[in-house]
């Protein structure tokens, strides 16, 4: 990663993924955000804004990278061949070491290979990596923040793996002319000089960065109340979102919402903005239905259980 990378904060068009992002980083029990859609639409750019961000706020949660195409040895961890030359049997740490206490980001993750993610599975799972390999006996914890991007064109997510991810977001090419060339405008001063592009931004990122400090000070004193829970609950019933999980995220996004507004309570307004991330991915599309269809279904049943609960 480069030492300079596009703030985060000056990411256009895509406010659901770096929403989502920023309430990882308030509450890392969320278990992370799944990026699906168009190329080329500042996915990558977002996660690595995000790290840097993180960073400048003091906030102890790096960013590993998955290459693409990775070997087992680079991911786990093997033998380190430098000290084994010297006769010594030692443990060189891998990508899951590196983001331990952080996120892991894999961008293409659907085309991640079956053995990878039977890895990432139990790892993320157990929150423990276990090395047994080339006399080599290693165990280090492993917990992180799943952060995974791709486009559903060039293929389909293990089922299995995509409901490790906390939160979904659906990132689509921007189609408002506007907004599409002030993207073109901060792209081209960026490259020509990042640093002050960067400068620009700092305030910008400085009141982010302490917004989602203080919202990890505050988030264990968020309450929710039985009525709140209720409405969570109705909502993943009436979208039929599938298993526990589903409610469970739901709420720990909501409670970091209400953190990240500098509230102590969760509203309905919380509860609304948690759902469609929370559910999307754990909705079942019905043959013949469009993708968006489980997106809909979601905001329609957070309407009517709202509605209902205000009535």
């Amino acid at each position: 990663m480069s030492d300079v990378v596009f703030p985060f904060s000056a990411v256009l068009g895509q406010d659901e993924l770096k929403r989502c992002l920023a309430l990882c980083a308030v509450d890392p029990g969320i278990a992370g955000v799944l990026a699906i859609g168009d190329r080329g639409t500042a996915k990558t750019t977002t996660v690595r804004g995000l790290g840097a961000l993180l960073c400048t706020a003091g906030v102890p949660m790096p960013i590993a990278e998955l290459p693409l195409g990775a070997s087992e040895d680079r991911v786990l961890g093997s033998l380190d061949i430098d000290r084994a030359l010297r006769g010594e049997v030692a443990f060189a740490p891998g990508v899951l070491a590196e983001a331990h206490g952080g996120f892991l980001y894999i961008d293409e993750v659907n085309l991640l290979d079956d053995l990878l993610v039977d890895v990432l599975l139990d790892v993320a799972a157990s929150g423990v990596n276990r090395v047994e390999r080339d006399g080599i006996s290693h165990v280090h914890p492993a917990r992180f923040v799943l952060v995974g991007s791709g486009n559903p064109e060039e293929g389909e997510l293990r089922p299995q793996l995509e409901d490790r991810f906390g939160l979904a977001t659906a990132v689509t090419t921007i189609t408002d002319v506007d907004v599409r060339l002030e993207i073109v405008r901060r792209r081209l001063r960026f490259d020509r000089d990042p640093a002050a592009f960067v400068a620009a931004a700092r305030d910008a990122e400085l009141r982010l960065g302490e917004r989602i400090v203080m919202a990890r000070e505050l988030l264990d004193e968020v309450d929710v109340s039985e009525r709140i829970l209720r409405q969570i609950v109705d909502v993943c019933v009436e979208s039929g979102a599938i298993g526990h999980r589903a409610d469970l995220v739901m709420t720990r996004t909501a409670l970091a919402g209400a953190a990240f507004a500098g509230r102590t309570d969760v509203t309905g307004a919380d509860v609304a903005m948690a759902a469609v991330p929370a559910l999307r991915h754990r909705t079942p599309r019905q043959p013949a239905e469009r993708a968006t269809a489980p997106a809909a279904r979601v905001r329609l049943a957070t309407a009517r259980v709202l509605g209902l609960q205000a009535a």
